[in-house]
């Protein structure tokens, strides 16, 4: 069964260990092993630092020997998804691993933030006056040309991976 390791900023609910058994409960029926974050247990006596090292350390590790990455990336604090979550999809993609992503949202980055047109360059700007991209896109291009979007929910993201296009990753 391949394994797909479950990114987002779900591991920060209220019901975050209960959710996690739901998204890997999802995964077995799409044919899949789930990864959550949220798997492994810390060893006790630990500083902040040290347990920020830890958990970064573990989730490494459960990426690299997933098959594929799955994210979450609806807006998390804000428009934009959370950066934890954007920095796996990254590092999984770096691997060379398949990745897909899932979002609720399915306008444009232009119709999700943009308030105006800067006068004299026809740019969309946001409310700093910073320029939004305008590709027609849902996530910032960096993401939206690396992954798979789905828009919908984690369910919606398992029926469109076909476990037989996924490679294997390979053993450490």
């Amino acid at each position: 069964m391949k394994k797909i390791y479950l990114a987002g900023f779900d591991v920060f609910r209220p019901d975050a260990q209960d959710y996690g058994k739901q998204l890997k409960m999802l995964c077995k029926k799409y044919g899949f092993e789930g990864l959550y974050p949220l798997d492994n247990t810390a060893p006790k006596g630990l500083t902040a630092l040290e347990m920020a090292r830890w958990i970064y350390r573990a989730n490494i590790a459960l990426i690299e020997q997933a098959d594929i990455l799955m994210a979450n990336l609806n807006a998390f604090r804000g428009y934009e998804p959370d950066s934890g979550t954007v920095f796996e999809v990254g590092y999984a993609t770096a691997l060379n691993k398949p990745v897909w992503v899932y979002t609720d949202q399915y306008l444009s980055l232009v119709e999700q933030v943009a308030v105006h047109k800067a006068p004299g360059t026809g740019n969309h700007v946001d409310t700093l006056g910073y320029i939004v991209e305008d590709f027609g896109l849902n996530l910032n291009l960096m993401i939206a040309c690396s992954a798979r979007v789905v828009v919908g929910s984690a369910e919606d993201c398992l029926q469109d991976i076909d476990p037989a296009l996924v490679p294997r990753a390979r053993s450490s």
